[in-house]
Order: C-alpha cells, then sequence, then structure tokens
C-alpha cells in the first residue's frame, strides 16, 4: 500500500510538472522606450558615406529592444555612372526592424547587440547648372545590418551608444553601384532618450 501511494504522488507530480506553461519571458514585464537621432560612418563605392537617421522601440524587462529605425545618405558619394554635364552622385537610404539585446543595462557602461532587418532603395542624381537636378529611377535592395554598441548612461533618462555594424546588402542592379560596393563596416553614434 505503501509503494502505491509513493507512485501515485510520484505520478502526480510528474504530470503537474509537465503541465507547467512554458514562456519566454516569466513574471510581470517591466516595460521602456527610447527614440533618437542616429549618425552612421562608412564607405560606398569607395568614398566616405555619411549617413544621418533616427531609431526607436519598446524596451522589455530592461533587456531586449523591438524597435525600427531608418536612414539616409547625406554627403555627395559619386556614382559609378559619369554624366553628360558632371559628376552624378548617389541617392540612399534604408530601414527595417530592429532587435536588440542588453547586457546589464544599469551598469554605467554596458554592451548590446542589434540587428536590423530591412529594405531600401538607391538611385542617382544630376547636379549642374545646365540641367538642373534630375533623378534616375530607383532600385531597390535588401538589407541586413549587424552591431555592437557599448552604451554610457549619462542620465536616468538619456544614453550614449557608440559602435559598429556591418551592412549586408544584396539585390541592387544599378549602374550607379553594386552589392559589394555598398556593403561594408559602419561607425554607429546613437543618442538615447527615454525610459530604460
Amino acid at each position: 500500500m505503501r509503494i502505491s501511494g509513493v507512485v501515485v504522488l510520484l505520478c502526480v507530480g510528474m504530470f503537474s510538472a509537465f503541465a507547467q506553461e512554458e514562456t519566454l519571458i516569466n513574471g510581470s514585464i517591466e516595460n521602456g522606450g527610447f527614440g533618437g537621432p542616429v549618425l552612421k560612418m562608412g564607405s560606398f563605392n569607395g568614398e566616405a558615406a555619411i549617413l544621418v537617421g533616427g531609431r526607436g522601440g519598446w524596451i522589455i524587462n530592461h533587456s531586449f529592444i523591438i524597435g525600427g529605425g531608418g536612414y539616409g545618405l547625406v554627403n555627395n558619394v559619386k556614382a559609378r555612372v559619369s554624366g553628360p554635364y558632371g559628376e552624378r552622385y548617389l541617392n540612399f537610404g534604408y530601414g527595417g526592424l530592429e532587435l536588440e539585446y542588453i547586457s546589464q543595462s544599469d551598469r554605467l557602461i554596458h554592451f548590446s547587440f542589434q540587428t536590423l532587418v530591412g529594405a531600401g532603395g538607391l538611385s542617382w542624381r544630376d547636379e549642374d547648372v545646365r540641367v538642373g537636378m534630375r533623378d534616375s529611377d530607383g532600385d531597390s535592395f535588401f538589407i541586413v545590418e549587424p552591431g555592437i554598441n557599448a552604451t554610457l548612461n549619462v542620465t536616468k533618462y538619456f544614453r550614449i551608444s557608440g559602435g559598429v555594424s556591418y551592412r549586408f546588402i544584396s539585390g541592387v542592379q544599378s549602374p550607379a553601384s553594386s552589392s559589394p560596393d555598398l556593403s561594408g563596416p559602419s561607425g554607429v553614434l546613437t543618442f538615447r532618450f527615454g525610459k530604460f
């Protein structure tokens, strides 16, 4: 009788253990959010390129961000195709979903790992006094951009991140540039304002 009682207790314990729901995030969820400007410096077509944009997101339990960002080229980078009266320059921009994991966000300086998955557009423009400004037809592309950041907690509601990322671009079929000429590393500076 004692052995059968122990067996019944073991079976009930096993079934209750298997019946517990498993989830990615357990317990109460602390929410936050942020937004801010971003500066990226890299290289397109072998020339220095400066991208300016912004990003923002929902912060879950101080350690995971789901958000988005968008970035555009702000300086003149020569296109691979020449114009009848002078140089042609790139128009370039992209954006997408951004996911970020933050390690020990309560530390004065901490690290994070992020990835952008999205799409963008590329075209070229003429800038000549004889023809004015004229844009070409655009070309779209797919981008994946992983990165790593070091973040400084300046105040409770303001943080500065510096890091590096790498653009993996595919699908460019334009005479202005190519996927390998647009792919490459960037230095990244982000100003984060929000509730962390």
